[in-house]
């Protein structure tokens, strides 16, 4: 009789070599074979379950399982079980442990790992996926509450969605090249994590802007401090300009400027601007200058050095005390002994305190 060409004990040797045909039959085995939890027909030649599995090729290493134990007797109908030890990653929201184990399917191998929350997780197999001897990668997605904001919309989300650019597609937000996304779209999302999307548009426009004319001035001693003369006036030219225009939400963030085209040019201001001070280098202040030289019509006929006799002096006509009052002795004991610049400068402080009210031609402003 050929014997099967399969490994077999020696004293299965032995008992094949010796028996008769009958006796060989009977040797013969129909049992099941589950290996790693897939079942197949294992018809064999076998006194043990170690024959059962020398004669489907199975070598078994240290840490792996065989039930019923490789030195038991097998009879017809028995079921042997093999779990290989396999080496399998388990990814948990980016931390990475390797686990070895005999389990046969993908949730067999994560009851071994303390996941909080698994129910409620996404896994990237499903857990009844057997789990070869060459092991596995699975990952693990915990469930976590994010806050989004679309263009300054927000929504709370609760997701198993592992990374920021996931959890975009799973909300269908969609993005253009210039869409700023925050924190960046392949960070992985851990609880309480806030999403910032700014909606970018980038565009350019021309417009017709004017030019702001530039001031020249020059000094000129023989001329009172505060005196200002305008000798060319300035005007301001016209120029086309090209912008590119970066809004964010809706609003302008940035403004660059591509060309200018100059279609009027501007004209420069020429001012000439006193420097003389007083005798005393007290400076002078001719703000309200024209208004002061209509109350002097008024008040005095625009006399600024006449003495009535009245009490009351100069162009102004201030009485002797609101002049010392005012500090009119910086230029002179008496008002109409300074000159109209210097009543005006003191008439400029009296009126810092009260206004025009105490002259009564106020009138004719």
């Amino acid at each position: 009789m050929k014997l099967p060409n399969i490994l077999m004990s020696s004293s299965l040797a032995v008992a094949l070599l010796l028996g008769s045909g009958a006796a060989a039959t009977s040797l013969h085995k129909d049992v099941t074979l589950e290996v790693d939890g897939r079942s197949r027909p294992a018809g064999a030649f076998a006194l043990t379950v170690g024959d059962v599995l020398a004669g489907q090729g199975i070598k078994v290493e240290p840490g792996d399982i065989v039930i019923p134990s490789v030195d038991t007797p097998v009879n017809d109908g028995d079921v042997v079980q093999v779990k290989f030890l396999k080496s399998v990653t388990i990814d948990v929201d980016g931390e990475e442990r390797v686990i070895t184990t005999n389990a046969s399917t993908v949730r067999a191998a994560l009851s071994e790992v303390a996941i909080p929350e698994l129910s409620t997780a996404a896994v990237s197999m499903p857990l009844a996926t057997r789990i070869s001897h060459l092991g596995a990668e699975i990952e693990v997605t915990t469930e976590k509450a994010v806050k989004v904001a679309v263009a300054n919309e927000k929504q709370s989300v609760n997701t198993t969605s592992r990374s920021v650019a996931d959890l975009l597609t799973e909300l269908n937000i969609t993005l253009d090249a210039d869409d700023r996304v925050t924190p960046d779209p392949q960070t992985l999302l851990t609880e309480g994590a806030q999403i910032q999307v700014d909606r970018v548009e980038v565009t350019e426009k021309t417009v017709k802007e004017k030019i702001d004319f530039d001031t020249k001035v020059t000094k000129n001693s023989s001329m009172w401090i505060s005196e200002k003369k305008v000798t060319t006036a300035g005007k301001a030219g016209k120029a086309e300009r090209t912008y590119r225009i970066t809004t964010v939400n809706g609003k302008e963030d940035s403004r660059e400027l591509l060309s200018e085209k100059v279609l009027t040019k501007p004209v420069t201001q020429v001012e000439v601007h006193g420097t003389k001070a007083s005798s005393h280098g007290v400076k002078i202040n001719l703000a309200r200058a024209a208004q002061w030289d209509r109350i002097a019509k008024c008040e005095s006929g625009n006399r600024w050095h006449i003495n009535t006799g009245n009490g009351y002096y100069g162009g102004l006509q201030f009485s002797k005390a609101s002049w010392d009052a005012n500090g009119g002795r910086d230029f002179a004991a008496y008002p109409h002994q300074a000159s109209r610049e210097e009543q005006i400068t003191i008439a400029n402080r009296y009126y810092a305190k009260a206004g025009f009210r105490p002259w009564s031609c106020r009138r004719v402003l």
